[in-house]
């Protein structure tokens, strides 16, 4: 596989990870302030949420990573 090839993938995939994290501490955030939770309080479980997404995700690029070599 070329490199560029290799570099484009890569840049897909971290923009792929980036999103589904944003999205999914969006949601957190939203449903925090639906459910009556102060703004900072929905902002600090929007931020868990965000560092947990990112954190598993990682996890399973580099378990696949690894199963793959």
């Amino acid at each position: 596989m070329p490199l560029e090839a290799v570099v484009v993938l890569i840049v897909v995939v971290v923009a792929l990870v980036l999103l589904i994290a944003v999205l999914s501490a969006v949601t957190v955030v939203l449903l925090a302030r639906r459910s009556g939770v102060s703004a900072a309080a929905a902002l600090l479980r929007g931020g868990t949420a965000f560092g947990a997404a990112l954190s598993l995700l990682a996890l399973l690029v580099s378990t696949i990573a690894g199963l793959l070599r």
